[in-house]
């Protein structure tokens, strides 16, 4: 963490100095807004926390809700989601308060009329896909720690709770082209209307979500009429593995069971099975104690003796995905913008089994968050923003094609083709880096964001269109050891890691020259781009790894583009440059998987003949991999979307 940038401040580090100009509504809600979010939940706690980090914009967020949430919901939060906060800096608090998912229990019935017994035993998450571990964390109490951020950042931004969103109209001969309608939704307050217009308009309200109605967007897939009951629940019980998350079937039906945050509570998927077509007053017959009999039933030898109910609902298995993730048609887009978002369940619903839609919706809006940031404060073209439903349309696919697959298999009574309990933990573990969040990967074919792999072999452990897989290194000035990727902040910066070939960093070297000639040469794209007046590092983070102990770089002699002299006072940045030097376990014995003899050239498959550029998107997704002498392609990669 840094501070003191611009003089002395006394407090704490993580509330941010109010910008003098910061946006406060201390009347409610605002006449305009650039960005209006609906919707609080995981997608629009993210997209929050994220646009709340620019001052200069100004944003509303609106839920009906008359208060934040506090119970239920979901709770699994895959290693990649947890890489995610960490670049909101609550990686630490999550982890320390969550439970971790280590292993997966597989319990079934192997001979006929018998009870459970259990079947396999797996590592929920296989060694070295990430530095974080799987972990289950209330929902309510991840969006107060997104929220938190949002408060603390210079915009001190707070939510308008009470206010539901009613309409849209767009006419784009205006300043600010989206007039939207909101309902307050308090009590003493109901019936009141409120209009105001807006630049964009972010969805995050849910499976019904009234953004969606309002652009004509609707949800294509199929609903399967097979329900499952779910509640977080303090009991006794003498089954063996209740602190282990575990998949049990029997000829009762299924549960997947997952223990919770806090070392009692305990959640239950618990099969009810199928639902008559049409049925929709299902829901209201089932109560918690039905559930509870089902699960016993489930559970036979085993049983649980449920002593207090924190939460509980009702569900209906169904995968369904909208037509479009804005308000544009494929034949309209050219050189219109979408004006209109949707995000998380309002544009893909799923089961709850595969673990992945709060963590998938969290990662809509963390796609969609740094691009309207970048066009609303100038820095990339309107264009930008199409990315957003290319992107992220085929990942949501991509999730429901998994969670059709895995919910068959976990929830199956089919007795003609009976899956077995190998077939069920094989796949499991075959959809390892599926369920860790680690599987999304945007292709040129439909991401304008992603290079082309011509020189993917100088870094093939960093693949183009992937999340940066972090590392170990030791940072040179300080000698501290941490992981490379944690330098990356939610703060709309693109990361560039320079790694060094074997002649370092020195002058007359390959980094060197490459840093020379980005800050010499005003047609390149750091010195084109960068805004006039901001520090050196305001737009491109630029990072140097070298090969040298962190003893043999001078560090009087590194480029000044990777050690900037920055703020009021011109002071010296020391943090960006490191060692890629054993840690001697301090760092990676911490990190199941990963040997303390292999450094992140050796883990990253770094060419340490020729090094590599990496270029790193504001949301941690790897844009392009270079060598360190081609100049051309890196200004014509960011030339496509940034703007002067």
């Amino acid at each position: 963490m840094q501070y003191h940038l611009n003089g002395y401040t006394f407090g704490d580090p993580s509330v941010a100095p109010a910008a003098p100009d910061h946006m406060r509504y201390d009347a409610g809600l605002p006449d305009t807004v650039d960005v209006l979010v609906v919707g609080t939940g995981p997608a629009g706690a993210v997209l929050t926390a994220q646009l709340a980090q620019f001052p200069e914009l100004s944003i509303a967020t609106v839920d009906r809700r008359a208060e934040p949430l506090a119970r239920g919901h979901a709770d699994g939060v895959a290693c990649r989601t947890v890489e995610m906060f960490e670049a909101f800096g609550l990686a630490d608090t999550l982890v320390r308060e969550a439970l971790w998912v280590n292993e997966t229990a597989f319990w079934s019935v192997e001979n006929p009329g018998d009870g459970i017994t259990r079947t396999g035993l797996v590592q929920d998450v296989a060694d070295g896909l990430s530095e974080f571990p799987h972990v289950i964390v209330n929902q309510a109490r991840m969006q107060e720690l997104l929220f938190d951020v949002a408060a603390k950042s210079p915009s001190r931004f707070e939510v308008d709770y009470g206010w539901q969103y009613v309409s849209q109209s767009i006419d784009e001969s205006q300043e600010y082209p989206v007039e939207v309608t909101v309902e307050a939704t308090a009590e003493e307050y109901i019936g009141t209307t409120r209009t105001l217009r807006a630049k964009y308009v972010v969805g995050c309200d849910g499976a019904r979500s009234a953004v969606r109605e309002s652009i004509g967007r609707q949800l294509h897939g199929d609903v399967q009429n097979h329900a499952w009951g779910v509640m977080d629940v303090l009991l006794v019980t003498d089954f063996p593995d209740i602190r282990k998350k575990a998949v049990i079937s029997s000829e009762a039906g299924s549960i997947i069971l997952i223990p919770r945050e806090g070392g009692y509570l305990v959640r239950l998927y618990v099969d009810l099975g199928a639902v008559p077509e049409g049925d929709t007053e299902f829901r209201k017959r089932v109560t918690v104690e039905q559930i509870t009999e089902s699960a016993n039933k489930i559970l036979d030898p085993y049983s649980i003796e449920v002593r207090d109910v924190a939460w509980w609902s009702i569900y209906e298995v169904g995968q369904r995905i909208a037509d479009g993730f804005d308000n544009l048609n494929d034949d309209a887009r050219g050189d219109n913008q979408p004006r209109i978002f949707i995000t998380g369940d309002a544009c893909h619903t799923h089961s709850a089994k595969a673990g992945q839609g709060m963590n998938v919706s969290m990662q809509d809006t963390f796609n969609l968050g740094w691009k309207l940031a970048a066009v609303l404060r100038g820095q990339a073209r309107p264009e930008l923003l199409h990315t957003y439903s290319e992107e992220r349309k085929v990942t949501a696919q991509e999730l429901i094609d998994y969670d059709i697959h895995w919910s068959k298999m976990v929830g199956s009574r089919d007795a003609d083709q009976p899956v077995t309990p190998d077939e069920v933990e094989e796949q499991f573990v075959r959809g390892g880096q599926f369920t860790a969040g680690l599987a999304t990967r945007y292709t040129p074919e439909f991401s304008a964001l992603t290079g082309p792999d011509t020189h993917q072999d100088l870094a093939s452990g960093f693949a183009i269109g992937t999340r940066f897989h972090s590392a170990p290194v030791i940072r040179v000035a300080d000698a501290k050891p941490l992981q490379l990727g944690h330098v990356h902040a939610a703060d709309g910066r693109w990361r560039i890691y320079l790694f060094a070939d074997e002649n370092g960093l020195a002058e007359g070297s390959a980094v060197a020259n490459w840093c020379t000639r980005m800050t010499a040469d005003p047609a390149s794209a750091v010195s084109r781009f960068t805004p006039e007046g901001t520090d050196m590092d305001s737009l491109f983070d630029v990072y140097a790894v070298t090969q040298q102990t962190h003893h043999d770089v001078d560090i009087n002699a590194v480029p000044a583009l990777v050690q900037p002299s920055k703020g009021k006072f011109g002071l010296t940045d020391y943090e960006k440059v490191f060692s890629a030097e054993q840690t001697n376990g301090m760092l990676l014995g911490n990190i199941p998987g990963v040997e303390a003899t292999k450094d992140i050239y050796d883990l990253r498959e770094i060419d340490r003949a020729r090094g590599a550029v990496v270029i790193v998107r504001p949301d941690q997704y790897i844009g392009h991999v270079l060598p360190l002498d081609e100049f051309e392609a890196f200004d014509e990669y960011f030339a496509k979307f940034l703007t002067s």
